[in-house]
């Protein structure tokens, strides 16, 4: 018969109790148990005495026997001292699934290129620097507007909102 050392759901609802029993394996989970050997009451405070109850010599009594502890027990009598709890390791549990490794290779991406251009335009010149850069806006202000003053017998037009001025788009009308 295969014994185990697990928790039976007492108390009423959203109000839970628990037995610590020593039960056939086969039985159901609230149903028949040979002995009671501890309470646990989740309500409580964790440092609260009260919380977990547990009778340690007959816990190593059928722990000696050969029942098996459920993790959340096995919990309880690490804590009491009765037997230790080995630690789990459980590496591929931290570890993000494969869209997140591709939103992951995206952003990585993203970011080395963004970088790339900040570089790029870092290591570029500035307008100080080229003097060819200089040399053709001085050009283009020159060709385009003419500081002179006009002829003698065009002084007396005016030169208000009034005229149309020329530009290279077709005048609306």
């Amino acid at each position: 018969m295969a014994l185990s050392l697990r928790l039976s759901r007492g108390g009423s609802k959203k109000r839970p109790y628990y037995r610590i029993v020593v039960a056939d394996a086969r039985s159901p989970r609230d149903g028949r148990f040979i002995e009671k050997i501890g309470t646990y009451n989740p309500l409580l405070a964790k440092d609260s005495p009260e919380r977990v109850k547990l009778d340690a010599d007959r816990a190593k009594h059928w722990l000696s026997v050969g029942a098996q502890p459920t993790d959340r027990v096995l919990r309880f009598l690490d804590a009491a001292g009765v037997k230790e709890r080995p630690a789990r390791n459980n590496p591929k549990k931290a570890e993000p699934g494969e869209k997140a490794k591709e939103r992951a290779e995206e952003r990585a991406t993203k970011a080395a290129e963004a970088a790339e251009a900040a570089a790029a335009a870092a290591a570029a010149p500035t307008p100080a620097e080229e003097p060819a850069a200089e040399e053709a806006t001085s050009d283009a202000t020159n060709e385009g507007v003419s500081t002179e003053q006009p002829a003698e017998g065009n002084a007396e037009a005016p030169t208000g909102a009034d005229e149309p001025q020329s530009t290279d788009e077709p005048a609306e009308g």
